[in-house]
């Protein structure tokens, strides 16, 4: 998964060999990285990676092209480095960057009918049905429903609602992000939550 980005910081190897700079304050690394630093940017990916790669993957549905995704994010965020300003905060410029490059990729899918096919009867037919006991639902059958409900949501919904509930960012960040205004935010997370309860529950409360 590193490879493209290795080759772009033309780094290798050496994995773990910063851990005692992780203490590094943001605002210091992205300093240190604008100047030139690839040491503090390795430290910029391995803080913030997992995330990234969490939220991608919470808008595509797709875990090897969230990694792939997450790579470009992390490759746009080195080279735009300078356009960073600095009251802004770190965590909610990537989460900007990784938006774009989601939602680009996502458009590229569409255009070349390539989206996969979500079969929502399943999902759909929860409504109907009484409470299932949660030792019956394979950790993995509950990942993929809420992967199949997140994936019915449209754009902005899901965006807001991974944002909020998965990243747990504040509307003042999300609206950074996003640029959507905060009522707006509002709106669609509460429209999102219902439509997520509706499908999901009775295995997840929103």
């Amino acid at each position: 998964m590193m490879k493209r980005l290795a080759h772009e910081l033309s780094l290798e190897g050496q994995p773990g060999a910063f851990a005692a700079s992780l203490m590094n304050s943001s605002a210091d690394l992205v300093a240190r990285a604008s100047s030139g630093d690839q040491e503090a940017f390795r430290l910029i990916f391995e803080r913030y990676s997992r995330p990234v790669i969490s939220f991608i993957f919470d808008l595509v549905s797709d875990r090897s092209l969230a990694e792939e995704l997450t790579q470009e994010t992390f490759v746009r965020a080195f080279r735009n480095l300078h356009a960073l300003r600095q009251e802004t905060k770190l965590s909610t410029w990537l989460f900007g960057i990784a938006k774009n490059v989601a939602r680009e990729s996502l458009r590229a899918r569409a255009r070349d009918s390539r989206r996969v096919e979500l079969d929502d009867k399943a999902v759909l037919d929860l409504s109907d049905k009484g409470p299932v006991p949660v030792n019956q639902l394979l950790n993995k059958e509950l990942n993929e429903l809420i992967q199949r409900s997140l994936a019915m949501l449209d754009d902005d919904k899901r965006l807001v609602f991974t944002l909020k509930i998965f990243q747990q960012c504040s509307y003042e960040e999300i609206a950074d992000i996003t640029g959507f205004s905060i009522s707006k935010l509002k709106t669609d997370l509460h429209r999102a939550r219902s439509e997520m309860r509706r499908r999901i529950s009775p295995y997840v409360r929103l």
